[in-house]
């Protein structure tokens, strides 16, 4: 929770394509931000059904909480990581 505007891009890695993004986001000072996957779609939508993988990059140092939630079948499955900034 810095004291400046966070310049957020997300890059989407797949398998067997090239990449998606960056996908641009602002993040307010002192805020919290709750984007879904699903609903980027600048510069193209994130595939439904696809694996991927996903690089977090930022201008300021930040904290990405990333969950995920697999709700492909009945049983709901969700997992949640802690990033934090490096230094390299």
């Amino acid at each position: 929770a810095g004291d400046r505007e966070a310049r957020v891009e997300i890059t989407a890695y797949f398998t067997d394509r090239e990449p998606a993004g960056p996908y641009r986001i602002t993040v307010p000072p002192r805020r919290t931000l709750h984007v879904r996957f699903n609903e980027l779609d600048d510069p193209e939508p994130i595939p439904p059904d696809t694996d991927y993988a996903s690089v977090i990059e930022s201008d300021v140092p930040i904290v990405v909480q990333h969950t995920r939630l697999d709700s492909r079948q009945a049983e709901n499955a969700l997992l949640s990581t802690i990033a934090y900034a490096s230094n390299e």
